[in-house]
């Protein structure tokens, strides 16, 4: 008789055998928790009058977090001391600092801020609302905050309401009422009560609510505000399922509608005109550079107190004289460690006046002597080094001769209305023009043609070689040796550089018919990094057209009223009530074409600013939208199962 198994055995094999017949896989966890958090009960309840105590709790159905309380949430009307916000459990806690107003409405708007402690579901718009007096206040205005130079939304400024109607009220008194715009651009000022009103945007750097630095980004609106509502119908879709295509049901909401909600504010920043020295450096031995924080009409006066400055300096200064380079001629005066020097410009007093002023500068080299005497020994064992390996090699030039660096910029095929660019590491000495030629290829033979050699105003060391370059032609520009001698004594070398011009048909060209346009407006061709390409005057006759455009290249546009006539984009200024220039942007995007003309109609007041420029053109992205994940779609698809 054979033996029986086991009990243990047998328990065995039964444990084998079920893993054999299990599958592999991951355990799936079950449904994920998609329910925001439920709001329950305050202390004291939502819109309560007559309110004096100082501490606000909220309580929800589960446990809740804050997500950026600083950012998302805004209480108006401002207070001077920020009230701490914090989350506890299943509770929000407000408590005030400053003494709560007399017959005020007290609004404190979360927005997306209250999410679940787990999945972080939002609760959505979420705002509370009390009084200290009899009523609470409930009317609302909304709109937009745009950059005024480039319509980009504004994230992150205060936008407030001041009753007072005075001029003065904004940069004396804090706002009444208050919001922040999100990440479009886009704010609500809740808690108003009936009245008129002046709105205001502040970038508040110091936050006390008041406009009293030109560093701050300003806008306000001329008009005046009066708050209303209305009764109002939308449409709801209802679908047959979440992830239907198929409409169920439409119906018709009845709401209350807040009035005005397309405000629209371009926020600048003024020019700073408080003149000061900001800074001061050698940034290299031969160099002294000076900073300052304003433009200015003239140059400061520099006397040498160790040192003689007259005929000391070749002078660098920016267009706007906010930001100067010298480089000190005398290489035996660059030399020192020390230069002592007194400094005489103009400067802002307390009362806003330009008024003399006097430094005393003492500017130290970077790189102490001791140190720059090893690293020109280092060199020269360097270049005995190499001297003999030449010698062994049978080189008679002894060491290798240093020249003048020369930056030669010429593309192989040069663009219609451009031109060859020449720049330099320092300012030159010399330029001996007989040196340069420029030639042109006909029948198979080089001939010089006629040039213009002019610095480039645009760039200090800069130079360009102008000629009637005709498309399609070859041209060789040549450079023989020393035809430029730099301030410290080397010449260049000859250089040579063979280009050719496109021809008319390498173009494409951009015909507008512009409706609206002032008489001083001007066009701007855009790149895709919101980078202007080119710029023309609008004809009085509306029309404005730009020709040789890049083919496979996207352009785009934007124009500005040049209403000083100085061809630039002017700031305001809101101590003369002075707008900043009015810019639009054309909601199309021109891929352009080799040998193709586009005629475009544009009418700047097709729509309004916040619709006008494109979203791939924007910097500030909007945010991402806090909603519920809806992972449990994506776990049934996992399973191979579907969802009602």
């Amino acid at each position: 008789m054979k033996p029986i198994l086991s009990p243990a055995a047998a328990f065995l094999l039964f444990v084998l055998g079920c893993c054999a017949c299990a599958s592999i896989g991951n355990p799936d966890g079950g449904p994920y928790d998609e329910t925001p958090p439920r709001f329950l009960r305050a202390t004291p309840p939502p819109n309560t009058t007559g309110v004096q105590r100082k501490k606000i709790t909220l309580e929800f159905d589960e446990f809740i977090k804050l997500e950026k309380a600083s950012e998302k949430v805004i209480i108006s009307p401002p207070q001077e001391v920020a009230p701490e916000v914090k989350a506890v459990g299943r509770k929000v806690q407000v408590s005030f600092e400053d003494s709560l107003k007399a017959n005020t409405t007290y609004t404190i708007d979360f927005g997306d801020a209250i999410v679940d402690n787990n999945e972080g579901n939002p609760l959505g718009q979420f705002a509370y609302a009390f009084a200290t007096g009899e009523t609470v206040d409930t009317l609302e205005v909304s709109g937009t905050v745009l950059n005024a130079e480039n319509l980009e939304p504004i994230k992150g400024i205060q936008v407030g309401l001041h009753k007072n109607l005075n001029d003065t009220a904004f940069t004396s008194l804090p706002f009444d009422r208050i919001s922040r715009t999100d990440s479009r651009g886009r704010f609500t000022i809740r808690g108003i009560a009936p009245g008129t009103y002046r709105v205001f945007a502040l970038m508040d750097g110091n936050q006390n609510y008041l406009f009293d630095s030109k560093t701050e980004a300003v806008a306000w609106m001329d008009s005046l505000v009066v708050p209303r509502c209305e009764a109002a119908v939308r449409q709801d879709t209802l679908w047959a399922t979440p992830d239907s295509s198929r409409i169920d049901t439409v119906r018709r909401v009845a709401y209350t509608r807040f009035l005005p909600d397309d405000l629209l504010l371009r926020a600048f920043t003024e020019v700073n005109d408080l003149q000061y020295l900001t800074k001061s450096e050698r940034p290299k031995t031969h160099q002294i550079a000076l900073y300052f924080a304003a433009k200015a009409d003239t140059l400061p006066t520099l006397t040498g107190l160790n040192f003689d400055e007259r005929e000391a300096f070749v002078v660098e200064p920016t267009r706007q004289n906010d930001s100067i380079l010298y480089w000190l001629r005398d290489t035996v005066l660059a030399e020192r460690d020390t230069l002592l020097f007194r400094l005489d410009y103009l400067a802002t007093d307390t009362l806003g006046q330009l008024v003399p002023r006097t430094d005393t500068l003492r500017l130290l080299n970077k790189v102490p002597r001791e140190r720059r005497l090893a690293l020109k020994q280092e060199e020269l064992k360097k270049q005995e080094k190499e001297r003999k390996r030449r010698a062994k090699r049978g080189d008679t030039l002894a060491v290798k001769t240093p020249f003048l660096p020369m930056n030669l910029t010429v593309a192989s095929a040069l663009d219609l209305g451009q031109n060859v660019r020449l720049s330099f590491d320092e300012p030159l000495a010399a330029i001996d023009t007989a040196a340069l030629h420029v030639e042109t290829l006909v029948d198979s033979l080089w001939q010089e043609v006629p040039f213009l050699f002019r610095a480039d105003s645009a760039a200090h060391r800069r130079y360009e070689l102008l000629a009637e370059w005709q498309p399609g032609r070859e041209y060789r520009v040549r450079i023989d040796s020393l035809a430029f001698r730099g301030l410290y004594g080397l010449w260049t070398d000859k250089k040579e550089s063979k280009f050719k011009i496109k021809t008319l048909e390498d173009y494409g060209t951009l015909y507008l018919n512009i409706k609206g346009a002032r008489s001083r407006a001007i066009a701007q061709l855009l790149n895709s990094s919101d980078a202007v390409v080119r710029q023309e005057r609008v004809k009085p006759d509306g029309t404005c057209d730009f020709y040789f455009l890049k083919p496979g290249t996207k352009y785009y546009l934007r124009l500005f009223h040049d209403d000083n006539g100085n061809g630039r984009w002017d700031t305001g200024s809101y101590a003369e009530k002075r707008p900043p220039e009015e810019v639009f942007y054309s909601n199309k995007v021109w891929e352009m074409k080799a040998n193709f003309e586009f005629e475009e109609d544009w009418d700047l007041y097709a729509l309004p600013p916040d619709r006008q420029k494109l979203d791939e053109l924007k910097k500030q992205k909007p945010d991402e939208a806090k909603k519920v994940k809806e992972r449990n779609r994506e776990r049934a698809k996992k399973l191979g199962k579907t969802t009602d």
